[in-house]
């Protein structure tokens, strides 16, 4: 153990002796490992970086969430368009059904998307506003915080009070800089009162709830002036699940319920989607997986160039060394002794150009971030990190095993003559 450890001593030392001895040669040598890390660190960190951004914009969905609609999230919408198009809307009377009589509901919300209006405040107005009418159990079904003001309460939802909600643009826009709560705004020429406003959304890349420029009213005030209980094309059913409950069995349940209510024949097939965020997370498991693979074939060919780099400065090592290592050789070192010392020296090599590199993606990351108006924040995770010291030490056992076994196999004689 103790001649082990003498050996990697050894070896570090020499290896930092080649760096300094020869500096532009080493340069030369291990700029392909630092290019070589540099390029397929680079892109695994981009690539975790855009999955964590798109997979905490799915997260809001929830894990525990069933959502009813027309087509399912993993089939491609225009091969089956007409298909698709010909089903019900989901409605309200299928949301009081489940919420009545399935047993496995916590929650279950109905939104009804009532279409792009014009809000007015004065004499400032924001066209294009989306109007989205909700039930009660809204704002705990989507996590909804409330910047400012508060939420409906229950005889508000009832009563389809002329209460609203604004998302966090569509405040700006139309108050600027002056409180909105309590202020009275119009839509469709009612007057209706500012009660809160929702906190602003993150930077995801995919905002799959915007609610930055919503406006939302309650579902029993949205009946008031519009038709939301015809075939409305932009209704939303959601289901929550209790805790506990497995989402397939509320799958069946729900299943049954709706094939019930729309008086489906056995034979006949559903004529409703029911979608869960696990069909999206197989997607981006089959994307992301992609990338990873063109990552790796990308940093795979500097690696590539770079491991002959380092081979290159080793058999210059062992050359210079010849007669050092006859010498050894003749009083007693044994063949894994050399074999170890310039193994370890390559390795030592390697590593530093691996370091190098990380250090580089470091700083890119950093200036990337900072970009502005960046969709999404760059990281370098210690996953990736130890993954890049990975692939430099596997490189310089490769690089430095001919090398290191051509010095093992010296005649001692041979060597010290030369």
């Amino acid at each position: 153990m103790i001649t082990i450890i003498k050996i990697i001593k050894e070896s570090i030392v020499q290896a930092f002796q080649q760096l300094v001895g020869s500096k532009l040669r080493s340069f030369l040598s291990l700029l392909g490992i630092t290019i070589g890390i540099f390029c397929i660190i680079i892109v695994l960190s981009a690539v975790d970086s855009l999955e964590r951004n798109v997979r905490s914009s799915f997260d809001k969905l929830g894990d525990d969430v069933i959502y009813i609609d027309k087509q399912p999230w993993d089939e491609d919408p225009g091969s089956s368009w007409w298909k698709y198009f010909r089903r019900p809307n989901p409605n309200f009377q299928e949301f009081e059904l489940i919420k009545e009589k399935a047993k496995g509901v916590d929650l279950a919300c109905y939104t009804a998307n009532i279409g792009n209006k014009t809000i007015k405040y004065r004499s400032n107005s924001v066209s294009g506003a989306g109007v989205a009418g909700g039930t009660f159990d809204f704002a705990q079904m989507y996590n909804v915080v409330m910047e400012k003001g508060r939420y409906y309460t229950p005889s508000e939802y009832s009563n389809g009070a002329n209460k609203v909600i604004l998302g966090h643009t569509v405040t700006n826009e139309l108050f600027g800089s002056l409180e909105p709560i309590g202020k009275k705004i119009s839509l469709n020429g009612i007057k209706l009162e500012v009660i809160g406003v929702i906190e602003k959304g993150g930077e995801d890349l995919l905002q799959v709830m915007q609610l930055d420029e919503v406006v939302l009213i309650s579902y029993n005030l949205a009946r008031k002036f519009a038709k939301v209980d015809k075939n409305n094309s932009n209704t939303m059913l959601a289901v929550k699940a209790k805790k506990g409950v497995n989402l397939d069995d509320l799958e069946d349940e729900i299943t049954g319920l709706l094939r019930s209510s729309r008086r489906l024949k056995p034979r006949e097939d559903s004529n409703f989607a029911l979608n869960k965020l696990t069909m999206l997370s197989s997607l981006l498991d089959g994307f992301f997986g992609i990338m990873y693979v063109v990552g790796g074939i990308i940093g795979g060919f500097a690696l590539f160039v770079g491991m002959f780099s380092v081979a290159n400065i080793m058999f210059v090592s062992v050359k210079e060394r010849t007669n050092i290592i006859g010498i050894k050789k003749a009083l007693g070192a044994k063949k894994y002794v050399i074999l170890l010392e310039f193994l370890i020296e390559a390795i030592i090599l390697c590593l530093v150009g691996g370091a190098v590199g990380l250090v580089m993606v470091m700083g890119v990351l950093k200036l990337v971030s900072r970009i502005p108006d960046m969709a999404f924040e760059m990281y370098l995770s210690a996953d990736n990190a130890i993954f890049g010291f990975t692939v430099s030490i596997i490189i310089g056992i490769l690089a430095g095993v001919i090398p290191a076994f051509l010095a093992a196999r010296m005649d001692p004689v041979s060597a010290i003559r030369a």
